[in-house]
């Protein structure tokens, strides 16, 4: 199963080992439910952009870290992944039960380095910064490019 896991960049660094279990996002019978008519990419755009918005999460709570955006897509067994109870959450959300391997990741999606300021108050609860975000891209690196990925 695809994945779309919020992350930050310090997570990347080589010494950071597997990525906790923890939520992620994945186009689930729920987001197919919302989204009747949308086709598989469409999907795992919608899931994509529910990390992403996972991450600013993540970001408030870890002010230490590089501040930008990521999501991590990754292949994971199907075994791996639990759906959410909460009926409140997001139809994307998921539980990863495991750890994420390295081996796993297929790539990454990251803001470029210029977002940060952005970042740093759409986390701290700004309105107006979490809607420039929304008209940005995440820039995409393959699993090989994980080193090189700009802070």
């Amino acid at each position: 199963m695809r994945i779309y896991l919020p992350a930050s960049l310090d997570q990347l660094d080589p010494d950071a080992g597997p990525i906790t279990a923890r939520r992620a996002h994945a186009v689930t019978p729920a987001l197919r439910a919302l989204f009747p008519d949308e086709d598989d990419e469409g999907l795992e755009f919608a899931a994509q952009l529910a990390a992403a918005d996972d991450s600013l999460e993540h970001l408030a709570t870890h002010p230490d870290v590089p501040q930008l955006r990521v999501v991590l897509s990754a292949d994971v067994p199907d075994a791996a992944v639990q759906p959410v109870a909460d009926d409140d959450d997001v139809p994307s959300a998921v539980e990863v039960v495991r750890a994420v391997e390295r081996a796993d990741l297929i790539c990454a999606h990251v803001d470029e380095p210029g977002a940060a300021p952005d970042v740093v108050q759409a986390a701290g609860g700004d309105e107006a910064a979490v809607d420039r975000l929304d008209e940005r891209d995440l820039l995409w690196y393959d699993a090989s490019e994980l080193g090189a990925i700009p802070r």
